[in-house]
């Protein structure tokens, strides 16, 4: 305790924005550390949902959609998916049995709508995703 009593009383002015800069990457809350884009599992669409299946069967003829929001622009604001420019991304609402409302559960493709280069399926509202493997 002693040498921290030293080292504050003998602090630069560039240490200390250092040291909270250091504290704050240390400490930060866990939703702060996401997972790269190379690291997210993959789901066989087999292993999807029905209702996610079912979905990526309307992705592919374009619908009908049950909900306005399928198709819609996917901003990928949590930065968890690949880095694409903006209108890459659309998102799909997949059905929960129970549910009122959308859900958390959706569909996230990549690339032309109807013929996508790749899929991730999210059980958590976009907390976490998984690639589709086909």
């Amino acid at each position: 305790m002693r040498y921290v009593q030293q080292v504050l009383r003998h602090t630069t002015a560039g240490f200390v924005p250092a040291v909270v800069f250091a504290m704050a990457v240390l400490v930060a809350p866990p939703s702060a550390a996401r997972t790269s884009p190379a690291a997210l599992p993959d789901i066989a669409a087999r292993d999807l949902p029905v209702q996610g299946r079912e979905m990526l069967i309307l992705i592919r003829a374009g619908g009908p959609f049950q909900h306005e929001r399928d198709g819609v622009v996917f901003g990928n604001r949590e930065r968890i998916l690949p880095a694409k420019p903006r209108g890459h991304y659309h998102e799909y609402t997949v059905r929960t049995p129970g549910e009122r409302n959308r859900g958390a559960r959706r569909i996230v493709c990549g690339g032309p709508k109807a013929v996508p280069d790749v899929c991730y399926y999210s059980a958590d509202h976009y907390a976490s995703f998984a690639r589709i493997r086909e």
